[in-house]
């Protein structure tokens, strides 16, 4: 049986998305969960709460997709409209339903809370769904059938909670859709390139580009001074997909390998992290102008503490005196944004918290604090062990934020170079 292509719309509903003051995770997170199960993602489209803007929505995404998933404004409060919008649209009345009732009840009991007639609404649905219980949450999901130009369309309503939604997606809408549908296998294989351009690595594996199967797209993914390159291949046998991928990917491999830096979906802080436990070796860091960010992004995976010690954040003069026995006179002649700086950073930190290796970074973020011969933007990094210490000067030009993340990451790939023993 020949695999269909599945295609569906996002519709994530409330006026604070709109205005910033809430980032839409839903639909990033929505979107990979169903390319995992074959559907492809068509439009995302984010409205207020306005019944016109909704409708509109609604109308617009089943011209293109197969199923629509919609969330947010199922809460209790006047502005949640969506609840209502879907009834009159689908052309229900709103009911009771008693298994929705009685989570609301248990819910409330649970909390030792009063339970009032605004969170009993939230057990009413259109008579015309399908409920889909929510088992983290109060307001159930919503599964709607409608014939649009002699097809059968799905709109499936969620709560824009996104730890109610994600419960919700992966216990219930997910194996209902699959069992529903016959959905195209997809898969992906991913890696991540440092050092080289976009345009230098298209030139570099345009043969392999233009000989790839019709089933297989590469897509350009640049993003900090890195550039990943993706691999989607689509298919109805899901081994033969991926043992035709996996040979296509091997030469991608092969052809990028003097700027590859894993062939997997990864940060390069997990692969930095795959390199230390392979090699048994512990790291620290001496952070000042990152202010910590290098050691956040480290201790933010999962079992760090099997190779990261620690850090010092030494934002001050005082702080690099005391803490990681910067000589004084250093600072005040070469500044604390120097070569000489920032190896005494790195050797006090290793004599201080014991690790086998370094990271040790100083410099001017932006936007104010540069100076003659030091605009902002300048950093010294420096990384090594005990024996040896390498310090690299970098000018980067963005603004604060990005400057810190190119610092961060510049940091992670000297101290994988040095690991690896390659040149700088």
């Amino acid at each position: 049986m020949n695999a269909d292509t599945i295609n569906a719309s996002i519709i994530t509903i409330g006026d604070e998305l709109l205005i910033g003051q809430v980032i839409d995770t839903n639909s990033a997170w929505m979107a990979a969960e169903l390319n995992k199960a074959g559907i492809w993602l068509k439009s995302k489209m984010a409205v207020g709460d306005n019944k016109e803007d909704i409708v509109n929505a609604l109308n617009e995404a089943s011209k293109q997709a197969d199923i629509i998933f919609i969330t947010g404004g199922l809460g209790p409060t006047a502005d949640d409209i969506t609840k209502p919008v879907l009834c009159e649209y689908f052309g229900g009345k709103m009911v009771m339903d008693e298994g929705a009732l009685t989570n609301v009840k248990a819910i409330f009991e649970k909390l030792n809370r009063p339970l009032i007639e605004r969170n009993l609404k939230q057990a009413e649905v259109p008579d015309n769904c399908t409920v889909i219980p929510n088992q983290r949450g109060t307001a159930p999901g919503m599964w709607f059938a409608q014939t649009v130009a002699d097809k059968e369309k799905i709109f499936i309503s969620m709560p824009g909670v996104p730890h109610e939604m994600m419960g919700m997606m992966t216990n219930d809408v997910i194996p209902l859709l699959l069992k529903k549908f016959n959905a195209a296998h997809i898969a992906h294989r991913t890696l991540l390139t440092a050092g080289v351009g976009e345009s230098f690595l298209a030139d570099q594996i345009k043969d392999l580009e233009e000989a790839l199967p019709a089933n297989i797209k590469l897509a350009y993914l640049p993003s900090y001074g890195m550039v990943r390159l993706r691999l989607t291949a689509t298919g109805d046998d899901a081994g033969l997909t991926n043992k035709i991928l996996d040979a296509q990917f091997a030469q991608l491999q092969e052809q990028v390998k003097e700027y590859l830096i894993t062939n997997e979906d990864e940060p390069v802080e997990k692969a930095l992290s795959k390199l230390l436990l392979q090699k048994n070796k512990t790291m620290c860091t001496a952070e000042s102008c990152t202010g910590g960010y290098i050691a956040h992004l480290i201790t933010a995976m999962p079992g760090a503490s099997a190779f990261y010690d620690g850090s010092v954040v030494s934002y001050s003069y005082r702080a690099k005196e005391d803490l990681l026995q910067v000589d004084k006179n250093i600072l005040e002649t070469n500044g604390a944004v120097s070569e000489e700086v920032v190896r005494q950073m790195a050797a006090g930190a290793l004599k201080n918290i014991g690790s086998d290796l370094v990271i040790a970074v100083s410099g001017i973020m932006g936007p104010g604090g540069g100076m003659e011969g030091k605009p902002a933007g300048t950093v010294w990094i420096c990384v090594g062990d005990k024996e040896n210490l390498t310090a690299n000067k970098f000018q980067f030009r963005f603004d604060r934020e990005r400057n810190i993340r190119f610092t961060a990451l510049n940091a992670m790939l000297m101290l994988r170079k040095f690991v690896l023993n390659v040149e700088f």
